[in-house]
């Protein structure tokens, strides 16, 4: 089938979680991940910590919930707010523990970006990265009907390089002086992904490593 635009995020459930799109209604839960000097301990660096609440809230709100949507030209995301759907790691059902999203959509090439993902760090080394990224992964090739998704980091970001390695996604290659980060230094970014081909193997490992 021919890939389609989505332009909102869907509702996805898994075993755990609970994804659907996020709103402002979420922001000050996520406001208060980003203001946990833990997120920037390891790379996360395109954007400086928030001083204060309130900076926190705006970087949620403007960032985040109202982030431009996709144009089927490789620009725009849709934004997903990640819940636990059951109590876990003794944290209550409902709580917001995340986001990701799916974006640079490009329906003629069959290629997406998963990316943009911030967790709080009592989930991080869980089966909240693994499950969410089989929902969305399965969303976007078994849904949507991509055949190419991107997931890339910043190359400081050693953390999230390990965690994408270990979904399985294939490391492409390092995109030097890429972007600018908010401080005007530039990024080189490190490049993976999953193709339709890879999939199947992909989601065995994903499926065994929450299983």
């Amino acid at each position: 089938m021919p890939a389609q635009l989505p332009l909102t995020a869907a509702e996805l459930s898994g075993p755990h979680l609970r994804l659907g799109p996020l709103t402002e209604a979420d922001c000050p839960e996520l406001a208060r991940i980003l203001m946990q000097p833990e997120v920037y301990a390891h790379g996360y660096v395109m954007h400086h910590p928030p001083r204060t609440d309130e900076d926190a809230l705006a970087m949620a709100v403007n960032g985040y919930a109202h982030a431009v949507p996709p144009n089927g030209l490789g620009h725009g995301r849709t934004v997903y707010a990640i819940r636990l759907a059951v109590e876990a790691l003794g944290i209550p059902a409902g709580t917001f523990v995340g986001t990701s999203s799916l974006g640079d959509f490009m329906p003629d090439r069959e290629s997406a970006h998963l990316g943009w993902t911030l967790y709080d760090p009592r989930v991080w080394s869980t089966f909240v990265n693994p499950e969410a990224k089989l929902l969305l992964l399965t969303h976007a090739f078994e849904t949507l009907g991509y055949g190419r998704v991107k997931i890339q980091t910043d190359i400081l970001n050693t953390r999230s390089q390990a965690a994408i390695a270990k979904l399985g996604a294939v490391r492409e290659g390092v995109l030097r002086r890429d972007v600018p980060r908010q401080d005007g230094t530039w990024r080189d970014t490190v490049v993976y992904a999953v193709t339709i081909d890879d999939w199947p193997s992909v989601k065995t490992g994903l499926k065994a490593r929450i299983a």
